[in-house]
């Protein structure tokens, strides 16, 4: 197997709105300067109905994804990521139900 195209979900935390929107925008040009991440331009998106963000990028590797767990500058920003927001998965976000989800630009 080759790349795998990952989603991220997180929640922001009560007036995190900003810090984690700055956060995410340099998730993944870290990842990228890391090596983890490919060139892929990713997506983030926003559900209306409860402000959560969705990222979609594409890791380098098969192994990449494990490599971030024991990356230090990933860890750095994945911790600062939950300081300000809850990692979640695809279903808690209200859209996830609807067949043809449709969610904003973040």
């Amino acid at each position: 197997m080759g790349t795998e195209i990952c989603q991220a979900v997180y929640r922001p935390k009560p007036g995190k709105d900003d810090e984690l929107a700055a956060l995410i925008a340099g998730h993944v040009p870290m990842l990228q300067a890391e090596g983890l991440a490919t060139d892929r331009a990713p997506i983030v998106m926003r559900s209306g109905k409860d402000g959560t963000f969705i990222e979609v990028f594409e890791w380098a590797t098969e192994g990449a994804a494990s490599q971030a767990h024991t990356n230090p500058e990933v860890q750095k920003i994945w911790g600062a990521m939950g300081e300000v927001a809850d990692f979640l998965t695809l279903a808690d976000v209200p859209e996830a139900t609807d067949r043809f989800a449709h969610f904003g630009p973040a």
